[in-house]
């Protein structure tokens, strides 16, 4: 039976859970993410990343949040680029699970709350997120809570060293 997944607002213990877990999957997300700078590897990095996505909490414009199984820190959600003015109410959803966690509905469970928070805390109406064309995984945690797919956004991404094409998708949180 899979852990009890959870989701939380990230917090500056979380950092060397989270570093811990990109160093060992570097290669693991190789195809799905870019590339960011070394200091992401480390937990002095990542407190550095927290304070700022933190920073973007107060203003209103992230929910950083962390996934966890029975307590541990498995991966992150996030809510980002949300715009909350009465005529928009949207943000855009991104999530990853440690390479250890995967394959354990971690991922659909934490999305799945992450559609909550958007809806009940932050007031949203629609969340957007996009995948690499070739990420069915992830695809299917998307269609799995209630997503449509509703374009490609052609060269969107650099990933490993070259431009890729994203499947967008959407889905409408209600009124």
């Amino acid at each position: 039976m899979p852990g009890r997944t959870r989701i939380r607002l990230v917090e500056a213990a979380d950092a060397a859970p989270i570093a811990a877990h990109r160093a060992r999957d570097v290669e693991l997300f190789r195809r799905w993410e870019p590339a960011g700078p070394p200091a992401l590897l480390t937990a002095e990095g990542q407190a550095e990343r927290i304070d700022r996505l933190l920073a973007g909490h107060r203003a209103g414009t992230v929910w950083p949040g962390v996934v966890l199984a029975d307590g541990e820190v498995v991966g992150q959600v996030t809510v980002g680029g949300v715009l909350p003015q009465p005529h928009l109410r949207r943000g855009s959803l991104g999530y990853w699970i440690a390479g250890t966690a995967q394959n354990r509905g971690h991922a659909g469970r934490a999305v799945g709350l992450a559609l909550r928070v958007m809806a009940e805390e932050l007031g949203l109406h629609r969340v957007e997120a996009s995948t690499n064309l070739e990420n069915l995984p992830s695809q299917r945690v998307l269609r799995r809570n209630g997503f449509s797919p509703y374009g490609v956004a052609h060269s969107a991404i650099l990933l490993d060293g070259r431009w890729q094409d994203s499947l967008l998708w959407e889905r409408i949180l209600g009124d």
